[in-house]
């Protein structure tokens, strides 16, 4: 049965998200679990950076598309603390590779514990994740987060390789948050769909709900570090600038600003410098390049709505077709 358009207005993501609450709280419960080891700044470090906070998107997304399809078991708890940790250890060790100091209005770990801490409890949690999924018994589980944990290392080596470039163009920068940050949502919605026996065509439209919704979160998450209220987004503006990364917003305004003003980003982007910041933030937004990258996040979200379009009409689909919807207006 088809389902009904999503209405930006309809329903905040928080009743979105109102709809697993207690399915969260289990998780939650096997997050809470799973960190109790006998090393103490295992414990202590992990638990700075999940209390940390955060919509956890990619555990709902997994609940929501269990819920979409049926699925009631247990197991949909142990995968979902499962992408969970996954996560959690990505951002420990970007926070490192980038020298962050700031996370969703905190200090980083890094910042709180140093390096060596953030890295080794990084791999801590990837391992154990691989322990954890293993839970499932089931093959396929598997191979979908083993395949998705390399792409997403995969994705940190080009991030790597792309900094300070700044002839990086569109297709690179999307093949990075594709592999970067989409891959986990897309295994996300992907391992829903095999714990619920779903078949391929079905699998692989979870798949793309989840790759598309990710990028597209990922595209607005760079339109908010020239657009955004560091008070919200918890993190400094110019922060990516200052990291040389190529984002979409300055790719755009690189190639619809004037000579002179897409030489002093290019040089920005070259130096990691944000003396500039201000000036190139209005470059940014005289040309049209946060409208531009809004439209491409808007193109990727309408992509995760269509692929929803036969399954079941229920209240998780449809919360599903909501956090599409409101993605755009995302403000942190």
């Amino acid at each position: 049965m088809p389902v009904p358009a999503a209405d930006a207005s309809a329903s905040s993501t928080a009743a979105v998200l109102g709809l697993i609450a207690n399915d969260m709280e289990a998780v939650d419960r096997v997050i809470a679990a799973r960190l109790d080891t006998g090393v103490p700044l295992v414990s202590q470090v992990s638990q700075y950076i999940i209390a940390a906070g955060g919509k956890r998107l990619r555990p709902a997304l997994l609940l929501l598309m269990t819920g979409a399809l049926g699925y009631t078991g247990d197991q949909r708890y142990n995968l979902a603390a499962v992408v969970e940790f996954i996560h959690t250890a990505t951002l420990l060790h970007d926070d490192v590779v980038d020298e962050s100091t700031l996370r969703r209005g905190r200090p980083t770990a890094n910042e709180s514990f140093g390096n060596p801490a953030s890295v080794l409890v990084g791999d801590f949690l990837y391992s154990r994740a691989f322990q954890m999924m293993l839970d499932a018994n089931n093959m396929r589980v598997m191979q979908i987060l083993a395949e998705a944990t390399n792409v997403i290392a995969e994705g940190e080596v080009l991030q790597l390789m792309n900094m300070h470039d700044a002839s990086l163009n569109e297709v690179a920068y999307l093949r990075v948050i594709r592999s970067k940050t989409a891959k986990l949502f897309e295994a996300s919605t992907r391992l829903a769909a095999v714990l619920a026996g779903a078949g391929a065509d079905v699998e692989e439209s979870c798949a793309t709900y989840g790759q598309a919704l990710g990028t597209a979160f990922q595209v607005i998450d760079d339109v908010l570090d020239y657009a955004g209220d560091a008070s919200e987004t918890g993190k400094n503006l110019g922060d990516d600038l200052r990291e040389g990364k190529t984002t979409l917003p300055l790719i755009l305004a690189m190639q619809r600003a004037q000579p002179d003003e897409s030489a002093l980003v290019r040089a920005a982007i070259e130096a990691g410098d944000t003396s500039q910041l201000p000036l190139i933030v209005e470059i940014v937004r005289q040309t049209g390049a946060l409208d531009a990258t809004r439209a491409a996040a808007a193109t990727e979200a309408q992509r995760a709505i269509d692929a929803l379009r036969d399954f079941p009409a229920n209240s998780h689909t449809n919360g599903l077709l909501q956090l599409a919807a409101q993605l755009l207006e995302r403000r942190a």
